[in-house]
């Protein structure tokens, strides 16, 4: 996490792009049709499949400052790695020929 601290050095080299990103971010991130706990679920369980550390982080203090539950955060858990296991199994098919 401290290398966090090392983002506005980005901003200050491509400011613009760098503010774009910030933008859409926060935008994507907001309620709308999906409220903000849901999207910061969501948000868990790319991360969880991604295994960025940072944006586990970023966003299980997003889920719980937005009312996530432990509960809600295990069972987030569970879905990253179904689906992550179910992309190997699916997958799995093109080692056979028909």
């Amino acid at each position: 996490m401290e290398n966090l601290k090392k983002l506005p050095k980005i901003g200050e080299l491509c400011p613009e792009a760098t503010a774009a990103f910030w933008a859409y971010d926060k935008a994507a991130l907001s309620a709308g049709a999906i409220p903000k706990k849901y999207k910061e679920l969501m948000a868990i369980a790319v991360a969880l499949t991604t295994q960025c550390a940072y944006c586990i982080e970023l966003h299980r203090q997003g889920a719980l400052k937005a009312g996530a539950t432990e509960q809600e955060l295990a069972e987030t858990v569970h879905v990253a790695a179904a689906l992550r296991a179910g992309g190997g199994i699916t997958h799995g098919t093109h080692l056979f020929q028909d």
